[in-house]
């Protein structure tokens, strides 16, 4: 799975052609408020004619989409089909895949950093809102009149950051927490179920949430999806249910298949690098080298050290 930055979003919906791609990309990026921005939907689609949709990724920024055309979104084991209008809420918490069924797309999304809607501007912490927790049912299927209210919002958007108010990111970032607001009160689009292609599909989000995370090339990389409940929670099922599935479609279970990740890239670490083996312990995620030790000994039937003095050889 790849992490698309925020610079890599803009390359991608305006093309290294666009003569003003990289003039803005300096300009804004790096704003000391974070980074907003607002599209309209169907000028996007003028310029990306060939593009139908949206892959799994690893998103590192917010988005907030207010939709008007049919698409289908899946993510973990669920496929959710929008048949006229909706708005979403991606980040970069849920990996999820978007899908054009109709050529006629219409409406808006803006886009965010997390820097945009800091606690202390904001009063909580943005991954705390339940429209962005891993559990969400993030799509929400809306009325004519709810897409216009939030379409009211968006425009308001478009002529802010067109503006020269020097005060217009503050406006921008209420304008942001009213879309919240009116999304916290929907009621989600129930999912369709699809057991074969749902269990694939669970497998194919658990295995790149866990690949994503390696390799580890310096000590500020630590492990953080290390157990079977870091990914059940991510990818917003239960526990329980991630291990069955894991285990029909691979034989083995969560536990055995992060334990068999972590063990090889341990050994890579041991043989490649020149850190002591506390160092490794701390990126893989091991609070105690002794816990790091018994988890090599398991997996290896020898301690880390006794690996490598025998690797050297």
């Amino acid at each position: 799975m790849n992490s698309i930055t925020i610079k890599e979003f803009y390359q991608d919906i305006l093309g290294e052609s666009c003569p003003d791609i990289n003039q803005f990309l300096t300009d804004n990026i790096h704003k000391d408020v974070g980074h907003f921005n607002v599209f309209d939907i169907s000028e996007i689609a003028k310029t990306c004619t060939s593009k139908t949709g949206m892959p799994y990724n690893k998103r590192t920024y917010y988005k907030i989409s207010l939709i008007s055309g049919q698409n289908r979104v899946e993510y973990a084991d669920k496929t959710v089909v929008i048949d006229d209008c909706a708005v979403l809420f991606a980040s970069p918490k849920i990996p999820y895949n978007y899908t054009h069924l109709c050529t006629e797309q219409s409406g808006h999304f803006c886009v965010f950093t997390k820097d945009f809607l800091p606690a202390s501007k904001i009063g909580l912490e943005l991954d705390n809102l339940p429209v962005f927790s891993p559990q969400s049912d993030f799509v929400y299927q809306i009325s004519t009149e709810q897409y216009q209210k939030f379409e009211m919002v968006f425009l308001k958007m478009h002529e802010e950051i067109q503006s020269d108010y020097i005060y217009k990111y503050d406006l921008l970032r209420n304008y942001l927490m009213e879309l919240i607001h009116f999304g916290q009160k929907l009621k989600p689009i129930l999912p369709v179920e699809n057991i074969k292609t749902a269990a694939s599909r669970t497998t194919t989000l658990f295995i790149e949430l866990l690949e994503r995370q390696f390799p580890i090339e310096n000590f500020s990389q630590i492990l953080k999806l290390k157990t079977p409940a870091d990914f059940a929670g991510i990818l917003g099922v239960h526990i329980n249910h991630l291990n069955r599935v894991l285990k029909d479609t691979t034989g083995k279970t969560t536990g055995e298949i992060i334990g068999s990740r972590i063990f090889r890239e341990a050994k890579i670490l041991l043989t490649q690098t020149s850190w002591n083996v506390s160092e490794i312990a701390f990126t893989l995620g091991f609070e105690e080298v002794a816990h790091f030790s018994n988890f090599f000994k398991k997996y290896g039937n020898q301690s880390p050290q006794h690996f490598r003095e025998l690797a050297i050889v």
